[in-house]
């Protein structure tokens, strides 16, 4: 579940797209000299000015031309072009603002849209020439002044107690509530907890302590329909009216394919709007339960020519995989991705059970400018879903990045690392994973976005190098 979200290019994982140097660049471009000592950020500028140029067919050869191979055969051209054409229509166009950062393998350019927006563009190269992308990912950025230059650490102690000071400032300030986790691989760097998971009782955060993942329950669903696939049970290009003929929308059972629901490419509508809010919410505790928020709805637009998020999506997909499996979601994804990653804490609870050890949420949302933090229960489905609104802890999403990394769990483009989150009031989360350096960020919170986009902006620009 998702109501605010950091990737506006993607589905579930960040969406990833290609940029590169293959046709001429700006005035302002860098020197060939530069270019070669700053590889990311020469491919970066090179993404934005032709992202602006508007000449038709020049992003696809971007992509053709601009990408790594590995990279490539994971999300194939076609897939990139339709994604780019959703994030063209919702930016317009990009003006840098500044440089963030300009590493050899990595960049990140911080640029204001059309519409007076701000993103934030990341990027990285292969490390050796001719130094293709392997990710390009837009992230909505809510405040530019908080968007900081990467300072690097010296070692790990260093980067350790920066994070700690940072975090105990935020939390002083009332900023902050929650758990980071920092590792490199399995070696955990930093496990702290800071604030309350109920400020009525004054029960403070704990490590463990289960926080609401939002739209991160979303790379679970991702996982479980590849295992469905690799088992042979569904095709990607199958129609959803293959696996549920009785689907309550003709059309989009006709129409859609399991692949366009999983790449945000289906043009089904979200469930978030006038009848999510007018719905008594202690009542949706199924998949089913959600489908009267969306499921009549007419498609957004025809199906594969064009990306727009959709948690309605994921909640077909959901249903899928209980078709396939013949079991519910929940016990589905319990037995098949939390059990074999060993996440014990792990799970969508029943909203009004009374789960040990479950951060409450607090939002400002609705509230008067400085107005104190209200919970946000009201806001809740009495059940999470396929689409996101489950718990976990730090440590389980440890459990699962490394289960990715080791392919104890299977996704198509995990190679190329994650970019996670998830918001909505009163809970928000971010998750960052780098294969190539072996890092994993991990920040969940029980706050309004953006506070875990944040913090973990700013740690991921400490991590040493």
């Amino acid at each position: 579940m998702i109501r605010s979200k950091r990737s506006i290019a993607g589905a579930a994982a960040a969406a990833l797209l290609a940029a590169g140097l293959a046709f001429p660049a700006p005035a302002q471009a860098p020197s060939a000299a530069a270019s070669a000592a700053k590889p990311a950020l020469a491919r970066l500028q090179g993404y934005i000015e032709t992202f602006n140029s508007g000449v038709p067919g020049r992003m696809k050869l971007f992509f053709q031309d601009c990408f790594a191979a590995s990279a490539l055969n994971e999300i194939p051209v076609g897939q990139r072009v339709v994604r780019f054409r959703g994030v063209k229509r919702e930016l317009g166009s990009l003006a840098v603002e500044r440089v963030v950062s300009d590493g050899p393998a990595q960049a990140s350019i911080l640029a204001k849209t059309a519409s007076g927006g701000y993103v934030l563009l990341k990027a990285t190269v292969e490390k050796d020439p001719p130094h293709k992308l392997l990710t390009l990912m837009i992230d909505l950025v809510e405040d530019p002044n908080n968007v900081v230059a990467a300072d690097p650490k010296a070692g790990e102690r260093e980067f350790a107690a920066a994070v700690r000071a940072y975090l105990e400032e935020e939390t002083r300030a009332d900023r902050f509530s929650g758990v980071v986790l920092a590792a490199r691989g399995p070696k955990v760097i930093l496990h702290e907890a800071y604030g309350l998971a109920d400020r009525d009782k004054k029960i403070p955060n704990r490590k463990d302590t289960k926080f609401n993942l939002g739209s991160i329950n979303k790379n679970f669903t991702r996982a479980a329909v590849h295992q469905l696939a690799r088992l042979g049970l569904l095709g990607l290009d199958d129609p959803v009216k293959k696996i549920l003929p009785d689907y309550p929308n003709a059309q989009v059972a006709e129409k859609v394919t399991v692949r366009q629901l999983l790449n945000m490419t289906s043009g089904i509508p979200d469930f978030f709007g006038e009848r999510y809010d007018a719905a008594a919410k202690e009542k949706i505790l199924t998949l089913r339960d959600y489908l009267p928020l969306f499921a009549d709805l007419p498609l957004e637009f025809e199906p594969g020519t064009s990306n727009k998020y959709s948690n309605g999506g994921y909640i077909v997909l959901g249903l899928i995989i209980e078709k396939l499996a013949r079991i519910d979601y929940y016990a589905y994804v319990r037995e098949n991705i939390f059990k074999p990653c060993g996440m014990t804490d792990t799970d969508s609870y029943l909203r009004d059970a009374d789960t040990p050890n479950l951060a409450r949420g607090y939002t400002t949302e609705g509230q008067a400018a400085g107005g104190p933090r209200v919970l946000n229960l009201a806001t809740l489905p009495g059940r999470g879903s396929s689409a996101g609104g489950g718990y976990s802890t730090a440590a389980d999403l440890l459990k699962y990045v490394l289960a990715l990394d080791n392919r104890t769990i299977y996704l198509p483009d995990a190679s190329q690392g994650l970019g996670l989150s998830g918001g909505a009031p009163g809970l928000n989360s971010a998750l960052e994973w780098d294969p190539r350096s072996g890092y994993i960020v991990i920040v969940l919170t029980n706050f309004d976005p953006p506070t875990a986009g944040q913090a973990a902006r700013r740690i991921v620009g400490w991590l040493p190098q």
